[in-house]
This record gives structure tokens, sequence and C-alpha cells, in this order.
């Protein structure tokens, strides 16, 4: 079997949370939302002035709500001299505005529907290419997974790192994830769960996935102090990071 293919392992995810929400929070505004609607919905890129026009503002207001689109990464820049206009008298080429191809969702709890999608993709890919069931490839590609989620905590803690280096980047790395993390005495416990509406509706299925998830992340860590176990409770994950014996 070779899930472990990196042209089909996902990468750990990243989440830029406050990003997200900058980015998003910036069409609270109606005339840069009226912007964005307009650029978004022209067959190509347009201008300054076909912008302005198009929202009924004057053209230095609309360069400056378009210019605030593309810092909040909602809208991406290109230039272009018109069409027809060629050589040494065209001029400068004007600058267009088209839609960002970056992605923004924000949810929450903190959700990651696109890193369950991915698991499952690849655990298909895997299992028609190898012959083996669904399920087994699924565990492998999440073990795969938290191993490389593991591994950048570990490279986050730091040159020889002790166990509460490496317990505090196990922290870090799974809130970046969305799992609220809380260390108590017997480990951490994870509060929030990133899968939690396919949880509902596919409960061995999405808790099989986070448990190999969760133990590729320790196995990656090199932290022989914590284990993932399956302790399914209300209002938590399914999964907690443990010390052993506890």
């Amino acid at each position: 079997m070779t899930v472990d293919d990196p042209t089909t392992t996902p990468a750990p995810p990243s989440t830029d949370f406050d990003s997200h929400v900058t980015g998003i929070a910036a069409l609270g505004d109606p005339l840069r939302r009226g912007l964005y609607r307009y650029v978004v919905a022209q067959a190509g890129p347009v201008n300054r002035d076909q912008a302005a026009d198009g929202v009924g503002v004057a053209r230095h207001v609309a360069k400056f709500h378009l210019d605030r689109l593309v810092d909040d990464g909602l809208l991406a820049v290109e230039y272009a001299r018109p069409p027809g206009r060629r050589g040494p008298g065209a001029g400068r080429p004007a600058k267009l505005y088209r839609r960002s191809s970056r992605e923004l969702a924000v949810s929450l709890p903190q959700r990651d529907y696109e890193l369950a999608g991915r698991l499952l993709a690849t655990a298909v890919t895997a299992a028609e290419r190898d012959g083996v069931t669904v399920g087994d490839a699924l565990g492998q590609a999440a073990r795969n997974t938290g191993r490389a989620l593991g591994q950048l905590a570990r490279q986050h803690a730091g040159a020889r790192p002790n166990p509460a280096k490496l317990l505090a980047a196990a922290v870090s790395v799974l809130g970046d994830c969305g799992y609220e993390p809380r260390p108590d005495g017997t480990g951490l416990t994870l509060v929030n769960c990133p899968f939690h509406g396919l949880a509902q509706d596919y409960t061995d299925l999405v808790c099989g996935m986070n448990l190999d998830l969760m133990s590729g992340l320790v196995d990656g860590l090199g932290l022989v102090e914590l284990e993932a176990r399956l302790e399914p409770t209300p209002g938590l994950c399914c999964v907690r990071l443990r010390k052993p014996g506890r």
C-alpha cells in the first residue's frame, strides 16, 4: 500500500484565523462589498473607472476601496494595455482588478471539512490503486498527515526540546487545526472536533480517522509521555491525548 506517496498525502493544514477574519470583515463595508460583487461579476478584469461607474462612486473612492480589497486578499491585480493600444505611444499599462484565487472561510467553532475531504479522497484513490479497503487506506492517510503535523510541532519546539516544550508545541499546532487543546493533569483534552458535522452522521468512520490522525501526530512529535485514546465525551472531541497509564 502506498498511501504515503507525497502526491496523494494531504499536506498539514495551515490555518491563519486572524487573516481569514480580516479578509471577510472587509466585506462588512457596503461600498467595498458592492465593488467586490461588481468585479467578480464581470467576464474579465476591470479598471478603476469601470468599477467606479459600476457602483456609482468617484474614481478616487473606488481606487481606495479596491486597493483595500487587494490588501485583504479578496482581489488580485494585473496590468495590461487597453485593446488596440500598442507601441511606444500606447501609454502605461492599466491597473486591472479581478477576483483573487485565495479562498477564505471562517466558522465558529472552527471546522476543517476540507482536511476531511482530502483524507477521504486520498483514501479512495489509494484503495482503488492498491486493492485495499477504503477504511484501511483512510487510516493510513490520517496517520501520515498526523505524523507530518507532529513533525511540524517538533520543529517548532526547537533543538533538543524537553517534554514541556514538545507539549507546548503540540498545543500550538492542534490549536491551529481547530482542536482547542487544553492541558490537564493527564495530558491534553481536545475541546473541539474540526469534523463535528461529519462525526454526527458517520461517527465510527470519523472518530476512527481522528484517532489515527492524533496517533500519527504523537508519533511524529516523538513524545513518549503521550498517547492518543478514543474517549467519546459529550461536548468534546472523541479523542484525548493522555499520559500512558492515566
